[in-house]
C-alpha cells in the first residue's frame, strides 16, 4: 500500500485532494530549503506557518509526514529525508499516469518476442487506424477490412523509417565533418534502410494515385482526423471515411497483389455470341 493511501486511512486526519496538494507543496518546499515552523500571528490553533510566506499547514499533516518518514524535525525546523524526493517523484508520475489513462483504450493482445508469444496490453488510441478499425457499417461488420488496416500500418511504418516526418524542433545532433568539400550530401548520407523505405513509400503513393493518396497519408502518417481532412479539403461530411477505405483497399492490393486464379477474366463477343457450356 502506498504512503498516500495510508495517509487516507489514518483516523485523525481525513486526507482530501487539497490535503494531498498541500503535502506535495510542503515536500517541494522542504527540498528547496529547511522549513521554519511558526505559530500563526492570530493565535489560531491546529496550524503552523511555513517561514515568512504566510502559508499555513495543519499540524495533523505535518505529523503524518513525520510519521511516514517524509520529513524530519529538528527543533522548529523541518528537513528532507532520503524518502522525500522519491515519494514526490512517484506522486507526480502517478498524476501523469492518471491523466494519460483518461485517453487510453487498452485491449489485451498477443505479441511474439523471440519466437515466444506473450500477452500484452495495446493502446488503441496510439494509432488513428486502430480507432477507425472500430467503425461498423450498416450490417454490423467492420467498416475497414483487416487487409486495409494492415496496409495503412505498413504505409505508416515506411513513412517513419524513411524519416519523412517534418522536424518541428531544433536538431542538436552533431554534424558529420568527414564529408569533404564538393562531396554530395542529402540522400548519400542516409542509411540504406531509410532509402529503401522512401522507395517503398513512393511506390505505394503511386499505386493509390493522386486522388486517393492524399487522404491515406493525412490519416495514416500525419494522424489527422476524418473531420479535419474533410474541413481542409472542403469535402462533404462523412465522405473522408469512404475515400480512406477506397485508398487503403487499393493500397492492400498493391502490397498483396491477387493471384492469377483470383482474377476475373472478361470476354467480349460479337452479337449472337454464346459462351461454350462446360461439360
Amino acid at each position: 500500500m502506498s504512503k498516500m493511501a495510508r495517509l487516507t486511512e489514518a483516523g485523525d486526519f481525513p486526507v482530501t485532494s487539497a490535503d494531498k496538494r498541500n503535502l506535495l507543496r510542503l515536500l517541494r518546499r522542504v527540498l528547496q530549503d529547511p522549513v521554519h515552523l511558526k505559530r500563526p500571528s492570530d493565535g489560531s490553533a491546529g496550524a503552523s506557518m511555513l517561514g515568512d510566506d504566510g502559508r499555513r499547514v495543519p499540524h495533523a499533516l505535518i505529523r503524518h509526514a513525520l510519521r511516514e518518514g517524509l520529513v524530519r524535525q529538528n527543533g522548529d525546523r523541518l528537513f528532507p529525508t532520503p524518502e522525500t524526493s522519491a515519494f514526490l517523484r512517484r506522486a507526480l508520475l502517478q498524476a501523469e499516469d492518471a491523466f494519460a489513462e483518461q485517453h487510453r483504450i487498452d485491449v489485451e493482445d498477443c505479441v511474439e518476442v523471440e519466437g515466444v508469444r506473450q500477452r500484452a496490453r495495446r493502446n488503441l488510441a496510439e494509432s488513428p487506424l486502430s480507432l477507425l478499425a472500430r467503425l461498423k457499417d450498416r450490417s454490423g461488420d467492420a467498416f475497414l477490412p483487416p487487409q486495409a488496416i494492415d496496409a495503412g500500418e505498413r504505409l505508416l511504418s515506411d513513412f517513419t523509417r524513411a524519416q519523412l516526418q517534418p522536424r518541428v524542433t531544433a536538431s542538436w545532433e552533431p554534424r558529420l565533418s568527414g564529408r569533404g568539400k564538393g562531396d554530395k550530401g542529402g540522400q548519400a548520407e542516409m542509411a540504406d534502410t531509410a532509402i529503401a523505405a522512401r522507395e517503398r513509400f513512393s511506390r505505394a503513393v503511386e499505386a493509390m494515385g493522386p486522388e486517393l493518396a492524399g487522404v491515406a497519408v493525412d490519416v495514416c502518417c500525419f494522424s489527422k482526423g476524418l473531420e479535419v481532412v474533410e474541413r481542409e479539403r472542403q469535402w462533404p461530411a462523412r465522405s473522408a471515411k469512404l475515400m480512406l477505405r477506397t485508398a487503403l483497399l487499393a493500397l492492400a492490393r498493391h502490397y498483396t497483389p491477387p493471384s492469377a486464379s483470383d482474377r476475373k477474366s472478361h470476354r467480349w463477343g460479337a452479337e449472337g455470341y454464346r459462351p461454350p457450356m462446360p461439360r
